[in-house]
C-alpha cells in the first residue's frame, strides 16, 4: 500500500486537487445563483429568471466537463495530451462565450424592461424600448453565434470576415434579397416614421381592427376586438393603406347610414336619425362657435343616394374616439329602426318577382 501511494502520489494529489477545484466551483456556482436570484427580485420584481437558471446549468456541467477532461489527462500517453488540452480550451472558450452572451442578453432585458415600464407609468410611448430591445438582443446573439463560430476551423474563416466591417457590409448584402432583412427594414421604417405606435388602434383592412400591442424586428402584433392576436409580418403592413385611429386627433365621425322606402316620409326619418344620434350620451357636438350661433344641427342628416329601392339616408355622427363611434352606431340603428316601425317608415328588402310561363 505504502508504495502504491508512493508511486502515485502525484497523480492522487493531482485528482485530489482536481475534485476539489470542480467542488469549489459547484458549490460557487450554486451558491452565486442563489444570490443573483434574491437580488433580481428585490431589485427587478418579476423579472424573469429563466436565464440566470440556464447559466447555473451551462456553468454545472462546464465544471463537470473540465474535471473529467482533467482527470483523464492521467490516463493516456503524454503524446496524445495536446488534443485533450485543446479540448478543455475548446469547451472553456464556448462555456465562457454562452455565459457571456446570455449574461449580456439578460442585463439587456432587465434594462429594457425597467425603461418600458416606466415609460408606461409616465403614460408615455414604449414603442421605441420595445422595438430596440429586439434589436439589441439580435445583435448580441448574433456576436455570440459568430464568436463560437471562431472555436471551429471550418467555420474560423466565415467568422473572421463577419466580425470584420467589410464583413458585416457582406452579410447584409447577402441577406437583402431575404424576406427576413425586409420585416427588420420594415419595422426600422416603422419606428422611424411611426405610422403607428403600440397602443393605437389602427384598421390595416375591412375586417382587420385592432390596438397594436408589440413591434418585433420581423412582425406587428394586433389586439382585435374579438380578443385575438394579430402577426402581421413588417414587410406586409408597410405596403397596406392602414387607417391610424389615434395618429393626431381622436375625435371621430360615425356614419349612420339607412335606406327608406321611396314611399316613406324622407323629412320625418332625417328627424328621427337626427334625435336618436343627439340622444345618445356618446355624442360629440363637434360644431364651432359660429354654428351653434347659427344654430346649425349638432348631427347633420342628409339624403346620400337614390337607389333601385330605397332612398338612402346618412347622418353624420361624432364622438370623442372611435370606440365610442363604434358603441354609438350600434345603439342608434336599434334605436332608430324601433322609432322607424312606430312612424311607419318602410326599410325596403330586397322583392323578386318570377313569372310562371303557361305550358301549351
Amino acid at each position: 500500500m505504502n508504495k502504491f501511494l508512493e508511486t502515485y502520489k502525484s497523480d492522487i494529489i493531482y485528482v485530489v486537487i482536481v475534485l476539489v477545484i470542480v467542488l469549489a466551483l459547484y458549490i460557487l456556482t450554486r451558491v452565486l445563483h442563489k444570490w443573483l436570484h434574491r437580488k433580481l427580485q428585490e431589485h427587478f420584481p418579476g423579472s424573469p429568471v429563466k436565464s440566470i437558471n440556464l447559466i447555473n446549468r451551462i456553468l454545472k456541467t462546464l465544471w463537470l466537463v473540465l474535471g473529467v477532461i482533467a482527470l483523464s489527462l492521467i490516463f493516456i500517453k503524454t503524446e496524445k495530451r495536446t488534443d485533450f488540452i485543446d479540448y478543455f480550451k475548446l469547451f472553456s472558450y464556448l462555456g465562457i462565450i454562452s455565459v457571456i452572451t446570455i449574461v449580456a442578453i439578460t442585463i439587456a432585458n432587465i434594462w429594457f424592461n425597467y425603461k418600458i415600464n416606466k415609460t408606461n407609468a409616465a403614460n408615455n410611448d414604449p414603442t421605441n424600448y420595445k422595438f430596440l430591445r429586439y434589436v439589441v438582443i439580435a445583435l448580441i446573439s448574433l456576436a455570440g453565434v459568430l464568436l463560437v463560430s471562431l472555436a471551429f476551423p471550418s467555420l474560423k474563416g466565415v467568422a473572421q470576415t463577419a466580425l470584420g466591417g467589410a464583413g458585416i457590409l457582406t452579410l447584409i448584402a447577402g441577406f437583402a434579397a431575404q424576406e427576413a432583412l425586409a420585416n427588420i427594414t420594415g419595422g426600422l421604417f416603422i419606428i422611424a416614421f411611426k405610422p403607428f405606435k403600440i397602443k393605437d388602434r389602427i384598421k390595416v383592412s375591412d375586417s382587420m381592427v385592432g390596438i397594436v400591442t408589440d413591434i418585433t424586428l420581423r412582425h406587428t402584433v394586433i389586439r382585435n376586438t374579438e380578443n385575438r392576436m394579430i402577426v402581421i409580418p413588417n414587410a406586409v403592413i408597410n405596403k397596406e393603406k392602414l387607417i391610424n385611429y389615434d395618429l393626431g386627433e381622436h375625435k371621430s365621425c360615425e356614419f349612420i347610414e339607412m335606406g327608406i322606402s321611396y314611399e316613406s316620409d324622407i323629412d320625418l326619418a332625417k328627424l328621427i336619425m337626427k334625435e336618436e344620434c343627439e340622444n345618445h350620451p356618446l355624442i360629440l357636438d363637434n360644431r364651432t362657435l359660429l354654428e351653434k350661433k347659427d344654430n346649425k344641427p349638432m348631427v347633420r342628416t342628409a339624403v346620400i343616394e337614390l337607389g333601385d329601392s330605397s332612398v338612402n339616408l346618412r347622418a353624420w355622427a361624432w364622438t370623442l374616439n372611435y370606440a365610442d363611434a363604434y358603441n354609438l352606431k350600434c345603439d342608434v340603428l336599434e334605436s332608430i329602426k324601433k322609432r322607424f316601425d312606430e312612424a311607419g317608415i318602410d326599410i325596403p328588402y330586397p322583392h323578386r318577382t318570377v313569372l310562371m310561363k303557361a305550358q301549351d
